[in-house]
């Protein structure tokens, strides 16, 4: 294979703060090499010794790794726990009075959790949904606003043994359907109505819809929280309100105890074709990766005031929201709105007001707050800050600098997070006390985790050239299967020409610089060849974005009947959208700048100027959707969860 090609350069790099390494759990990078070197020499060994260490066990394991049946590998099986009772029962004899969770809601409104608090309300729920015939192994299809009772449905789940599916509260009917379906799900817990921005979406009437699609429902029970009041449909022979069967329920329920490898929950991931894939995740390895990351790439403090502004919909709001803060005691904020409503300064409003110490979101929400302006931060006091966290995509290296300069104040370092909803957490990321940073890398892996980069062959390539990105040996909180689909499984992470299946296959190109440093280089679909140069999209991007006049850059490719494939770049600008008059003169400045920056290979053909990008309602950029306009071809795929299908028209056409 000819090697994917590493054409952007940084050379800036930063080392940790003094004061923030002395109080740091890992606090050099030698207590880094350390931990690696102990996995490196019985990787077995060194993770029994954190689960033993982070979980409380209802029954010891003795078994660590089954690793008989690949890529079918068992953790820690003998072994019995509850996750819920190790997210709030552990903390009830000596930190029950300790906020859990603060949350604001889209209007404001401001709620404080304490851990007893927490742990009646899940009891409560937990007794209630037992009360309606929910047991040990049902699946539960969540479709909530991004509140406390999206947590407490999630712990109640885990508290009685079913299996949760979390569907973030923008998709469709028919995706819900299709979720619903696959899982067979005998309950669904949602609300009237959820508020985002000021506006309120409907989550009922979506379930109802997405049920009566098919006569073939296996939904027995929908339970309703009341959000707004608003009057919807009501079947009472199977809805229930949330406050009616909560009333008289104990606040008193024992946990189930489950095996080690029970299915805590499903998570659906959209591909790009076919039917939505049901990422399956076990109790214990899920729940100690959590555990750890927070502890190594987080640096939790019990002082920490944590902020993941993702909805629990995702992986991030499940591994960072539900499960890793609660784990550790921590105390964090739940916010149920968007970044900029119904001020631009609303994240930094909230950071100032509840003195948030970790704060982590996604590259879109900062490219985002950059078009708002430097100056706006400023304006906050974001002294309470210590670290930053970066997740869902690369980071630009200039929007990881203005995110350092201008809302870290120079002072916090950054942890630009590489994983995927099929690890569960971290896989690759600074560990803040120890590792010095570089503006778009996401630097070196967790210690216990065996990431190369690899030739189709499954062969490892040199240091700068880039190729496919694979962990090499089992981690506990990977993906166990695909529910109802262990051949899919296996032919999407395992393939077996890769390496004779042996290997974990990300899907990411990436390189590894002369240091040792991780780059994403993007989807390995994103991999564009022009005249026989295999670039990634992503560094193309960046030095878009270096540009002073860019905000935001989206780069695909396009059929090129001589260079093969055509660079075709979707830019958002800081300023005002532009005028007819003035995009051929910004289009040659792009394409010039971009030509400087990297060479003239990946000069775009094509620039297209938008308001903004297509976007999911996390923020996450829909590239597909790009993809499909630089061809020209109709769009065709599920839309529901865009935030601004409108774009779609602005984007269709060359400027």
């Amino acid at each position: 294979m000819s090697t994917i090609e590493s054409i952007l350069k940084e050379t800036r790099i930063f080392q940790p703060p003094c004061e923030f390494s002395q109080q740091a759990n890992i606090p050099n990078f030698q207590a880094y090499q350390l931990l690696c070197a102990e996995a490196e020499k019985d990787f077995q060994g060194f993770w029994a010794t954190q689960a033993n260490e982070q979980i409380l066990w209802h029954k010891p394991f003795t078994q660590i790794l089954d690793d008989r049946t690949p890529p079918f590998y068992k953790w820690f099986s003998d072994g019995q726990l509850n996750v819920s009772y190790n997210c709030l029962d552990r903390h009830l004899a000596t930190q029950a009075d300790k906020t859990a969770i603060i949350f604001e809601s889209d209007a404001g409104e401001v709620v404080y959790s304490t851990y007893r608090d927490l742990h009646q309300r899940v009891c409560q729920f937990a007794n209630a949904l037992k009360s309606k015939g929910v047991k040990k192994g049902d699946r539960v299809v969540i479709y909530m606003p991004m509140r406390i009772e999206a947590v407490v449905a999630m712990q109640a789940c885990a508290r009685i043994g079913a299996i949760h599916s979390v569907v973030f509260g923008g998709f469709s009917s028919k995706s819900l359907h299709e979720r619903i379906h696959d899982a067979g799900a005998v309950a669904v817990i949602t609300a009237d109505e959820q508020v985002r921005g000021g506006k309120h979406n409907p989550l009922k009437t979506t379930v109802d819809e997405a049920i009566a699609i098919s006569d073939a429902t296996t939904v027995k029970l929908v339970v309703i929280y009341q959000r707004t009041g608003v009057e919807i449909a009501f079947n009472p022979s199977r809805d229930v309100w949330w406050h009616e069967i909560t009333q008289n329920s104990s606040n008193v329920c024992d946990p189930e105890w489950v095996d080690a490898e029970h299915p805590l929950f499903t998570l659906y991931t959209s591909g790009s074709t076919g039917k939505p894939k049901g990422v399956q995740h076990s109790s214990a390895g899920y729940l100690l990766g959590t555990q750890v990351s927070m502890q190594w790439i987080f640096d939790y403090q019990p002082s920490d005031v944590f902020w993941c502004t993702a909805d629990v919909g995702w992986i991030t709001g499940h591994s960072y929201v539900a499960y890793g803060p609660l784990a550790m005691g921590a105390t964090q904020v739940i916010f149920e709105g968007i970044p900029t409503y119904p001020t631009a300064g609303r994240f930094w409003e909230i950071i100032q007001k509840h003195k948030v110490t970790t704060f982590y979101t996604a590259p879109t929400a900062i490219r985002s707050l950059i078009k708002l302006g430097a100056d706006l931060p400023r304006q906050y006091d974001l002294s309470s800050l210590r670290l930053l966290g970066s997740v869902g995509e690369p980071i630009n290296p200039e929007a990881w600098m203005w995110f350092y300069e201008k809302v870290g104040q120079s002072r916090c370092p950054i942890v630009d997070t590489w994983w995927q909803t099929e690890t569960g957490c971290h896989m690759i990321a600074p560990i803040p006390g120890a590792v010095a940073l570089k503006p778009g890398s996401c630097t070196f892996p967790l210690p216990g985790i065996f990431a190369a980069i690899v030739d189709e062959a499954g062969h490892d390539v040199e240091s700068g050239k880039g190729g496919f990105l694979v962990i090499k040996k089992p981690f506990p909180s990977q993906i166990r299967t695909l529910w109802g689909d262990s051949e899919r499984f296996k032919q999407t992470y395992f393939p077996e020409d890769l390496n004779h299946g042996k290997f974990y296959l990300a899907g990411d190109s990436a390189y590894r610089d002369k240091d040792g440093y991780f780059w994403i280089m993007g989807r390995i679909d994103d991999v564009l060849n022009v005249s026989g140069h295999r670039l990634g999209t992503m560094e193309i991007e960046s030095a878009l974005v270096s540009h002073p006049l860019v905000a935001e850059a989206a780069v695909v490719g396009k059929p090129h009947e001589i260079k093969g494939e055509a660079v075709i770049a979707f830019v958002v600008l800081k300023g005002k959208y532009p005028q007819k008059e003035e995009i051929a003169d910004i289009t040659e400045t792009l394409r010039e700048w971009v030509a400087k920056e990297i060479g003239p290979i990946a000069k775009p053909e094509e620039i297209r100027f938008g308001e903004n990008l297509p976007k999911t309602r996390s923020g996450k950029i829909m590239r597909r959707l790009l993809r499909a306009l630089a061809k020209g071809e109709e769009i065709t795929q599920d839309i529901s969860t865009l935030e601004n299908p409108a774009i779609l028209e602005q984007l269709k056409n060359p400027s």
